[in-house]
């Protein structure tokens, strides 16, 4: 059976650097940081006072106050970064067959704030069972895609991949594999997570996850720098329409860039650790680059995984080195985490964005707050420290791994036709 081509026709993005896609991409060639002192509660009493929140983001400029209310926040993100993509790629505007177009979503946790204000509501009260009749579909992690689904009218595939921060990689890999099989035409796919509140900071902080640079909250995000003390929580989403190359080009659709490949693997090592030596991460770029049938020295660019953690900076740039060997050295490997925090769920979505445009605009975005070199990573290796780099970017290579050991890569290629 021949394989089709995967292509992608739209974009949108919904991030702590940037309410759209243009936005998102200008503040990270800026090296723009999105941390910040959190505002959607009083964080006085923790131990991590800052995080990579959404900014100006008021979802009734997007939807109407009966529809906002029955969407958890991170419902309201999938919807409005879906929106910006269906519309980039103008795939509704002629009359397309839905029952090909799907939607693949990605969410690590889903909604935590409904279910924490649930949680103390009932338990403020007097004990009597009194829950809101939207509870339940507001906070699973599936609903998201079910909401794209319903209001497009899509009835192709639909439903959503968790596996904590691969979840969205793995939407966007499971949406090529099905386009390329032939089971669908088109595919919404991406993710979002909103996880800023009491019980998701608190959660990762007791984890000693969290960077706890109270005092400067824009550099707390640096990975690969010596002095990293763990990740920025954030929030948002990404979107991308992943579409048939043929049946992209019938409609005249402008296209991004091609997915060339996908890869998947699991540590078995550790709940929350990656392995040391980097097995897992690469095993699953070894196994993108041979779905991809590309050679590792055919790679420009690695957008990383590169959470400004201890462990997981090593050992990815470990396994960098094992797959690429010295091709590593003429690579461009950046961590745009640096600038929007983690997005959990939504991560994976939001830096295959960031590859598309590398590859299209021949433009490498930075990793910033770099300020002291780590002994332990090779100095010869470009990490495309605090300035974002012009050079021809041919094909990217997006990591996305999370707790439980789930590792994801996926390729993009340029296209030219």
């Amino acid at each position: 059976m021949e394989l089709k081509r995967v292509v992608v026709t739209g974009l949108g993005a919904l991030t702590p650097i940037g309410n759209d896609v243009n936005e998102y991409w200008e503040a990270l060639m800026h090296g723009k940081s999105g941390a910040a002192p959190i505002t959607q509660y009083d964080a006085e009493k923790f131990k991590t006072k800052f995080a990579s929140e959404v900014k100006g983001f008021d979802v009734l400029e997007h939807m109407d106050r009966k529809e906002a209310r029955k969407l958890d926040r991170f419902s309201q993100f999938a919807m409005v970064s879906a929106t910006e993509a269906i519309a980039d790629s103008a795939i509704l505007d002629t009359d397309p067959n839905k029952e090909r177009i799907g939607v693949i979503w990605g969410s690590g946790i889903g909604g935590l704030k409904t279910f924490q204000d649930e949680a103390e509501s009932y338990f403020e009260g007097d004990g009597t069972p009194r829950f809101n009749p939207f509870f339940i579909p507001k906070m699973i992690a599936d609903i998201a895609a079910g909401h794209i689904s319903i209001k497009y009218g899509l009835m192709g595939p639909n439903y959503v991949t968790v596996s904590a921060c691969a979840s969205s990689t793995n939407a966007i890999i499971d949406a090529f594999n099905l386009i390329r099989l032939g089971k669908a035409d088109a595919i919404v796919t991406g993710g979002s997570e909103a996880c800023v509140s009491e019980m998701g900071m608190g959660g990762f902080s007791a984890l000693r996850a969290l960077s706890t640079r109270n005092d400067s909250p824009e550099t707390a995000s640096r990975p690969f720098d010596v002095d990293r003390d763990g990740f920025v929580l954030g929030e948002g989403s990404g979107a991308l329409i992943v579409e048939e190359y043929e049946h992209a080009k019938a409609r005249g659709a402008k296209i991004y860039a091609e997915i060339i490949g996908g890869g998947m693997s699991g540590d078995a090592y550790h709940m929350t650790a990656p392995h040391p030596e980097g097995l897992g991460a690469k095993n699953t770029m070894l196994a993108a680059l041979e779905d991809a049938e590309i050679d590792p020295s055919e790679v420009d660019y690695v957008n990383v995984h590169g959470t400004s953690t201890p462990l997981g900076d090593i050992a990815e740039v470990k396994a960098i080195q094992q797959v690429f060997g010295k091709s590593a050295y003429d690579l461009n490997i950046s961590s745009t985490k640096s600038m929007t925090g983690h997005l959990l769920g939504a991560a994976g979505a939001v830096e295959a964005i960031a590859c598309i445009l590398a590859v299209k605009n021949d433009v490498v975005p930075p990793t910033i707050n770099h300020f002291t070199d780590d002994p332990e990573l090779d100095e010869k290796m470009n990490f495309t420290f605090n300035k974002l780099q012009k050079r021809t970017v041919n094909i990217a290579l997006s990591n996305t791994f999370g707790f439980g050991g789930h590792n994801t890569s996926v390729i993009v290629k340029k296209y030219n036709g």
